[in-house]
């Protein structure tokens, strides 16, 4: 008997196929509208009613994970052809880094192979939703089964269970977090950083951009296949990493290490800060250095920087056992409070250093204490505790006027400084700073630094200490110094 050729499907109709039979097996689903079992049946299609909206909790919608410990997460959306995939994975396994991997369930139905692979390997799989999609601009209906289809694909597929989805482009509205939850979902996944393509940047520039995102329970996301760099992009985020001392772990890992930021409200403290425009005879307390016969000083830190340079800062201070005041710039605590909060756990003092860094005399009066207020709303709800209520000008120029504002607003210790080694200049070495420190430093005086990136700052504050602590002088915190 001769047997005609049968012309093989394309791609696309053999996934077709496949999800049809895979989905025939699986309960309740019928992917073209009918009851389980009715693919290749006479019986007609039955015309499925839309899903009604679920009316439960929302699924949690997470873009970073609340905690100071020293990781964070790195992940993929898509799945590439195999060669592309093995490369990956492969690069992974040499920096010894266990990812993320939201995968699109048409992809793995395509071919489970790669699926499995990444699984093999130590990898987690979660849901990218069935065809990869936008889900912001579906019907509730069309999101509840692009989720619900995905998660059964790769569970069928892989043996994994999603307990996470992400949309293409990783944004989400309420309707998407409510899908998620009513396919079982826990969380929606954003990122802290979502890298592209590079366009012309240098080294340096990649290094640098690169290392500013590499925060504590940070989740860095790439699309694999939009994205063309992706072996040098693992080399670079692994270096970064272990520059700063920080490790990647799975997403599910990151998120159970976490801990919920308790509303601004419900912290104690939270309103010692307030406007209040009755300020003219409002009395103040303005140090620049503490008179005392102990051979006691204080270190101080202003404004803001990556965890790089900070975290390397607090492991000096460890080192040295030292505790130290830091005035932290809160529009850089908002973008990132997992850092503000390692501080305060160090035992540091934390206090206000506006929440935008102007200069005093070009503020009103109203302006002024707004930077004020919303700094301390900001830094307390970062570290979740009351901040140390000392306020540390910028610039450290101040007027008597605008004394009397800051201590209307809440904040009635003004700590300036007596010692200034001009550190937030980049041209100054390590050792003209040290001995600038050494040279001006007397009992009682408040060390002005910075936490500023790419200064010599880090370079010179192990020799300062050491030549510090030869002179026999001990360290304590301003609010220390303030109140002994």
């Amino acid at each position: 008997m001769q047997v005609s050729k049968v012309k093989r499907p394309g791609r696309k109709a053999f996934t077709l196929l496949l999800l049809a039979l895979v989905f025939t097996f699986l309960p309740g689903c019928g992917l073209f509208g009918g009851e389980k079992g009715e693919i290749g049946t006479d019986k007609q299609p039955q015309v499925q009613q839309p899903v009604t909206k679920f009316t439960g909790a929302k699924s949690r919608a997470i873009s970073y994970v609340y905690t100071t410990k020293r990781e964070l997460a790195l992940t993929f959306n898509g799945m590439a052809d195999r060669g592309t995939m093995t490369k990956l994975l492969d690069e992974l396994d040499r920096y010894r880094i266990k990812a993320t991997f939201f995968l699109p369930g048409m992809r793995v139905a395509e071919e489970p192979d790669i699926a499995q692979d990444i699984k093999s390997r130590g990898h987690e799989i979660e849901n990218n939703t069935l065809n990869g999609l936008d889900l912001s601009k579906l019907t509730y209906d069309q999101m509840y089964k692009e989720i619900r289809l995905a998660n059964q694909v790769i569970e069928k597929e892989t043996g994994a269970a999603p307990r996470y989805v992400r949309t293409k482009t990783g944004t989400y509205n309420d309707d998407i977090r409510l899908a998620a939850a009513h396919n079982g979902q826990s969380a929606v996944i954003s990122y802290s950083l979502f890298l592209h393509n590079w366009n012309q940047e240098t080294e340096l520039q990649k290094k640098q951009y690169i290392r500013k995102y590499i925060n504590r329970g940070g989740i860095i996301t790439l699309d694999i296949e939009e994205n063309k760099q992706l072996e040098e992009n693992i080399s670079l985020i692994a270096a970064a990493a272990k520059d700063v001392g920080y490790t990647f772990v799975p997403l599910s890992n990151l998120v159970a290490e976490g801990s919920e930021r308790k509303p601004l409200e419900e912290i104690a403290g939270y309103d010692a800060a307030k406007p209040n425009a009755d300020y003219h005879q409002v009395p103040y307390n303005l140090i620049y250095r503490k008179e005392t016969p102990r051979k006691e000083i204080a270190l101080s830190f202003d404004d803001w920087g990556t965890d790089y340079t900070i975290t390397h800062i607090l492991d000096i201070l460890d080192k040295y056992q030292i505790k130290a005041s830091f005035f932290l710039r809160a529009d850089g605590v908002e973008k990132n409070p997992n850092l503000a909060r390692a501080i305060a756990e160090a035992g540091h003092d934390v206090g206000n250093h506006t929440y935008s860094h102007p200069v005093l005399d070009t503020q009103t009066a109203e302006q002024l204490q707004n930077e004020v207020v919303k700094a301390h709303q900001v830094i307390t709800e970062a570290i979740q505790q009351k901040p140390a209520m000392i306020f540390r000008p910028p610039t450290g120029e101040i007027n008597e006027a605008e004394a009397r504002m800051i201590s209307a607003a809440g904040y009635h210790t003004i700590a300036d400084f007596d010692v200034d080694p001009n550190d937030w200049n980049r041209s100054r070495t390590a050792d003209q700073i040290v001995k600038t420190i050494t040279e001006q430093t007397r009992s009682g005086s408040i060390i002005l630094l910075h936490m500023l990136d790419d200064l010599h700052t880090i370079e010179a504050l192990p020799e300062a200490i050491e030549k510090l602590k030869g002179k026999g002088y001990t360290f304590v915190r301003v609010s220390d110094l303030l109140n002994p």
